[in-house]
């Protein structure tokens, strides 16, 4: 599976994690001056942003190793700018998150995980 296939699935399997625990998906790959966000999510009043990371295999290292600062900072930016373009949703709250998913040699998820609070309140 390529790379990209990879995140695609991983996206999938995150957004029904989170639904089947209660959080609504506002929108998916939400493309900003400043980056895609992968998952804009409400938890009742809360707005959460969900970085999802995808591996095909353990080889490719763990996953939380990739968001950086640069990618926390960009995720700010994004964010940000995307709660002043949108009307619909005005959160009392924001909260990034990341999902974490491993994904089997059939392209299957084997692992799940969901780290709440990624970046600290």
């Amino acid at each position: 599976m390529t790379t990209t296939g990879v995140g695609r699935v991983g996206e999938e399997v995150a957004a029904a994690f989170l639904s089947e625990r209660g959080y609504h998906v506002l929108a998916r790959n939400k493309r900003t001056p400043f980056g895609e966000v992968d998952l804009l999510c409400s938890e009742g009043s809360c707005l959460v942003v969900v970085e999802v990371k995808a591996r095909g295999s353990a080889t490719h290292g763990e996953a939380l190793e990739a968001i950086g600062r640069a990618k926390a900072k960009r995720l700010r930016l994004a964010t940000a700018w995307w709660l002043g373009q949108q009307q619909e949703f005005r959160p009392a709250s924001v909260r990034f998150d990341a999902v974490l998913v491993a994904l089997d040699e059939h392209g299957h998820p084997s692992f799940v995980q969901h780290v709440k609070d990624l970046l600290g309140g």
